[in-house]
């Protein structure tokens, strides 16, 4: 709450999309296994995230409850994989001035005909996953991508439960509307009146669907907002990714690459999201260090990455011509 007073905080995630396509996750189930197989491999993407300005590290919890693990056979290892992946995060912050966040996520085991005993599965699951976070350290939890309004005040309960401070976003598949019926800009305020430290919007929209959104959020909503867009081409006729199409077969999840945005639109978003009021900005699925180290900079920001940002003057090609330096010259020097 405080860094969020003194400014945008930049946020940034997308690491199952990411890790999957550096070839250490499953799509599909996606299941953040890599955290105990390959945890090199979370660690290197954190510090990545980190060095291009990222200001939270997520521990790469998400889907890591024991539903998701036991879809492929891996329940007994939940507490391992939840605590693992929170040390991740904890040794990568260490790297920077930057805060740790638990992570919990849209669990597929709520029901909205069925509130109550499904409500009780999700409370358990998230009592566990957070339960181990909060004793390995972390600052606040990003409950996020969540489609229900009943499940969403679940997890902030819990969030509650354990002292932490919890940053809860929607996602937003349908036009205007939760799955349970809610309309978005009533689903976030329903967040904030419960508690919720900061509340906002991730996943399934990109920049251009998110930002109408964000507009009627921060006129509505008196606590911090947060963004995290994906970084694809959604539009009016197709507002959530999950819908992309192309040549009559479904884009979502590994046919993106023709939707995908630039690191220079994603840093548009950033300054626009940062005009709007949203003190929250970051990325979500599709989401690489490139794209943060872009926003981080369209917010007048130094990085480590900053050292390696394009400089295409030198290009050989496409850069400023230099005369040819003499034999004689060049000897001399």
């Amino acid at each position: 709450m405080e860094r969020l007073s003194r400014g945008v905080v930049l946020g940034a995630e997308g690491y199952l999309f990411e890790l999957e396509r550096r070839g250490y996750l499953k799509s599909g189930p996606y299941v953040p296994e890599v955290v105990l197989d390959r945890p090199e491999a979370v660690a290197e993407l954190h510090r990545e995230f980190l060095d291009a300005g990222a200001e939270v590290m997520v521990a790469f919890t998400y889907y890591g409850h024991e539903e998701k693990l036991r879809m492929i056979g891996r329940e007994g290892d939940l507490e391992a994989l939840n605590r693992q992946a929170v040390r991740l995060a904890v040794e990568a912050a260490r790297g920077g001035d930057a805060l740790v966040a638990g992570n919990i996520c849209n669990t597929w085991s709520y029901d909205p005909a069925d509130p109550k005993r499904s409500g009780e599965v999700v409370r358990q699951q998230y009592r566990e996953q957070l339960g181990w976070a909060a004793e390995e350290g972390v600052d606040f939890v990003v409950a996020e991508t969540n489609d229900f309004v009943g499940e969403a005040l679940i997890g902030l309960e819990v969030c509650r439960e354990l002292g932490l401070p919890a940053l809860v976003t929607f996602a937003s598949v349908q036009p205007g509307r939760t799955y349970d019926g809610w309309d978005y800009v009533d689903a976030v305020k329903a967040v904030a009146d419960a508690g919720a430290a900061a509340v906002g919007f991730n996943c399934s929209r990109g920049p251009a669907t998110m930002l109408p959104l964000l507009e009627k959020v921060v006129a509505a909503v008196d606590v911090p907002i947060a963004a995290q867009p994906v970084p694809y081409r959604t539009d009016a006729a197709t507002p959530a990714f999950e819908s992309l199409s192309r040549e009559g077969r479904r884009a979502f999840p590994i046919e993106l690459e023709p939707f995908a945005l630039t690191r220079f639109e994603l840093a548009d978003f950033a300054r626009a999201a940062a005009d709007l009021g949203v003190r929250y900005v970051g990325i979500c699925c599709g989401g690489a260090p490139h794209h943060v180290r872009a926003m981080a900079e369209a917010l007048g920001r130094d990085t480590p990455a900053s050292r390696y940002s394009p400089a295409l003057e030198l290009h050989p090609v496409l850069g400023t011509p230099r005369p040819p330096q003499s034999v004689m010259g060049t000897w001399s020097a």
